[in-house]
Parts: structure tokens; C-alpha cells; sequence
């Protein structure tokens, strides 16, 4: 099992209740800020920051459509993702020094998809050497940055790119 501490996870613990519908439909619904984590907004898709990160800088990115498979969305959606997920690895390589990524997305229960009937793309920096005793036997993950700066370094570089 994974943990990641710090004291904003616990004030999330300690307060969340559960949201009724779709919590990325939710989240567009509401006005960028470090509160939803949108740190883009395209014509079709959105780029969001996860909330439980696996690494810092850990994006998404989501049509504005709610629909669970790619095969549901027409061309011009699927295309706006493949160029905004294109436009992430860029941002992150110049704001995080990436040196590779994890790209990827979990359709369906069967394949781990944490938020069902939304379909999203993963991408998660990676360096080298970023598993560590930590995350390898202690089975937590260890974040160097809060959220709220991770936000406001990437909102800041897609606004001004």
C-alpha cells in the first residue's frame, strides 16, 4: 500500500466527503485555481494536475466531454489530447528537467482506471534513480514539492507558452 504524507493529504483526509457525479466534470465546472488544479484549458481538453500524485508534476489530461473510451470521442477531441499530452512532456522537461515519462491510460476497472466513465491520460515525469528505498521498501511515496507549488510552477508555464 502507497502513502504519501503531508500536512495538505491530511486536511483532505480529515475533511473529504465524498462528491456526487464525475470528479473531473466537477472540477472543469469550477474556476481555475489551485483548488482544481486545472493548469490549462484547450478547446476540446483540459490539462489538470493529479491529485494524488505518483511524481511531482504527475498531469492528466481530459476532454471536456464526459465519455469512457477513446473510441467514443471524435478525432478532433482525440487529436486536441495527443498535442496537449505533446505540449505537457515539453513543459515538464523544461520546468522539472524530466528526463523520461510514463504516458499511458487505464480504460475500465479491469485495467486500474481510478475514476471510471472519464477517460484521461497519465503523464508522469520520471528521472533516473526516482525509486528509491522509500518508495521500493517502505512502500511510500516521497513528493519533494507540495501541490500548490507544483501548480503554480506549471500553470505558470503553460500560460506563458
Amino acid at each position: 500500500m502507497n502513502h504519501l504524507w503531508s500536512p495538505w493529504r491530511m486536511t483532505y483526509i480529515e475533511n473529504h466527503t465524498k462528491e456526487d457525479g464525475c470528479v473531473f466534470c466537477n472540477e472543469q465546472a469550477k474556476t481555475d485555481s489551485a483548488e482544481n488544479l486545472i493548469a490549462f484549458r484547450g478547446t476540446l481538453a483540459y490539462v489538470i494536475l493529479n491529485r494524488y500524485p505518483y511524481t511531482s508534476g504527475h498531469l492528466m489530461v481530459i476532454p471536456f466531454e464526459h465519455k469512457s473510451t477513446l473510441e467514443e470521442l471524435d478525432s478532433p477531441t482525440r487529436a486536441e489530447m495527443m498535442e496537449l499530452t505533446s505540449r505537457c512532456t515539453a513543459i515538464l522537461r523544461d520546468v522539472y528537467h524530466t528526463q523520461s515519462f510514463n504516458v499511458g491510460i487505464n480504460m475500465g476497472e479491469a485495467a486500474g482506471a481510478g475514476v471510471l466513465g472519464h477517460v484521461h491520460i497519465h503523464i508522469v515525469p520520471r528521472w533516473a534513480g526516482d525509486t528509491n528505498f522509500m518508495s521500493a521498501v517502505g512502500q511510500t511515496r516521497v513528493l519533494p514539492e507540495a501541490l500548490e507549488d507544483t501548480y503554480k510552477r506549471l500553470k505558470e508555464a503553460f500560460d506563458s507558452k
